[in-house]
């Protein structure tokens, strides 16, 4: 199937913004509110929204039921940037980028032989969630100092790497089958991105605190992914996402309030 022009500026058009989005937040916020929101549903919904669109809806379908397990393998990826991108500057972020791409292509690949559904599929990725976190427990967190606006240069590089990332992955999802389609999908798009420029400005130190809380912001991603995987055939690709952005909306909502809560119980015991 031909994909339009349109399409093909409107995936450019939506990736550009979601990364220079996450990364002011980092920047003027902080990294740790960054890896939250990272979980937050923005790659994966632009990559199972034009696979929809490109092939059909019943695909994208599908192909979400198989993310709800390939998030296991974007936990593999940051764990594997973690592990080998500890040095400064373009060394580190390519030794991180080589290890975690490697780490990330090792688990899709084990994910793709297994038969997922719904239910399996949560579980795998909710496992994953639990190890990852405990894994990351002693990862010191660090902020970013601000950089004032982001340069011409920056932009083109979150652009380059964003609009490559997309049109690979759904490039991809008219050759492969559901399986690898959906593993694909869970692919950090914006992450990723975001963690080299925030490594190449401002070190290892900020790209450590993103990926350690990263996990914990998953559940956003895991509602999204489940929730489209039934609206999808049902209320099509527009209100299918909207359903899809309603409940990951209440899923972070409630767990920030969750954390503020615990938050507190700590402050007042202390």
């Amino acid at each position: 199937m031909d994909v339009p022009l349109s399409w093909q500026l409107a995936k450019l058009v939506v990736s550009i913004g979601m990364v220079l989005g996450l990364g002011a937040i980092a920047v003027r916020v902080s990294p740790r509110v960054a890896g939250l929101l990272a979980g937050y549903p923005l790659g994966t919904a632009i990559a199972l929204f034009f696979i929809g669109l490109e092939l059909s809806p019943g695909f994208a379908a599908e192909s979400a039921v198989h993310t709800l397990a390939g998030f296991t393998a974007t936990l593999a990826l940051g764990g594997g940037y973690l592990l080998a991108g500890r040095r400064p500057g373009l060394t580190g972020v390519l030794a991180g980028t080589a290890v975690g791409l490697a780490a990330f292509l090792v688990v899709s690949l084990v994910l793709t032989r297994v038969e997922f559904d719904r239910i399996t599929g949560t579980l795998t990725t909710l496992a994953a969630i639990a190890l990852f976190t405990w894994l990351y427990r002693h990862v010191p967190e660090s902020v970013a100092r601000p950089a004032g606006r982001f340069s011409w240069g920056a932009l083109m590089v979150r652009a380059l790497l964003a609009a490559v990332i997309i049109f690979v992955i759904t490039g991809l999802a008219h050759v492969l089958p559901a399986a690898w389609a959906g593993v694909m999908a869970a692919f950090p798009v914006t992450m990723y991105p975001f963690l080299v420029i925030l490594h190449l400005n401002h070190g290892p130190g900020p790209v450590a605190t993103v990926i350690k809380h990263y996990p914990m912001g998953l559940g956003s991603l895991l509602s999204y992914a489940l929730c489209v995987s039934f609206t999808y055939p049902t209320l099509g690709l527009a209100l299918g996402t909207l359903a899809g952005f309603a409940v990951a909306t209440l899923w972070l909502i409630a767990w920030t309030r969750f954390q503020g809560w615990l938050g507190a119980r700590r402050a007042a015991r202390t």
